[in-house]
């Protein structure tokens, strides 16, 4: 029985890190959890942002569900979508924001979601993924929406104001989107695409 019961729980381990492993490479994109300072940086600027308490707030790879629920303490009238495509940090921001009901977790690709209603959209992603993503919301996104990356920024695009991390890790950037091209070099440039 205690054999049975360490293959279920091998088999199950393996599954999960396997699913993280293909996820990673499928999407170029690590589940990295966000850290509270992070967090705390985007709720400051999507306050300065002057975003309403009935907005609507996308964060894009929500991962392990960190954001989504430092969003909602800071916004608890705010419509607050988590979009992610690996199944088990899915599972874990569904299970960790079940019980909030102003949030929602959805298993998909962002590529794939109409986010016309969005007031912000948040994210934690890598380098290869902001030159895609800045073309997504070009098309999807109406004027003026608040985006806030954290660590890596869109290479071109001038953020409204920035907020300095510990190191490399931490820098939080906000775009009044489109954003507009840039003139000059920022500190951010090394960081993102």
């Amino acid at each position: 029985m205690h054999q049975a019961f360490s293959l279920v729980l091998l088999a199950a381990v393996s599954s999960v890190c396997l699913s993280l492993l293909f996820f990673h490479a499928f999407t170029r994109v690590p589940s990295w959890p966000l850290a509270k300072s992070e967090a705390a940086d985007v709720v400051a600027l999507l306050r300065d942002a002057g975003l309403s308490d009935q907005a609507v707030i996308y964060d894009l790879g929500c991962g392990w569900g960190s954001l989504l629920i430092a969003l909602n303490k800071a916004f608890p009238g705010a419509h607050i979508k988590g979009v992610e495509i690996s199944p088990f940090p899915c599972f874990v921001a569904w299970v960790r924001t079940r019980n909030i009901p102003n949030v929602s977790v959805i298993r998909s690709n962002f590529y794939a979601c109409d986010l016309a209603d969005a007031d912000a959209v948040t994210c934690y992603l890598m380098p290869s993924a902001m030159p895609k993503l800045s073309k997504f919301l070009d098309k999807t996104v109406r004027s003026g929406t608040a985006v806030v990356t954290v660590t890596f920024w869109f290479r071109g695009r001038s953020p409204k104001t920035t907020k300095d991390g510990p190191g490399l890790r931490g820098a939080v950037a906000m775009y009044d989107w489109p954003a507009t091209a840039e003139n000059s070099s920022r500190p951010g440039d090394s960081l993102g695409a």
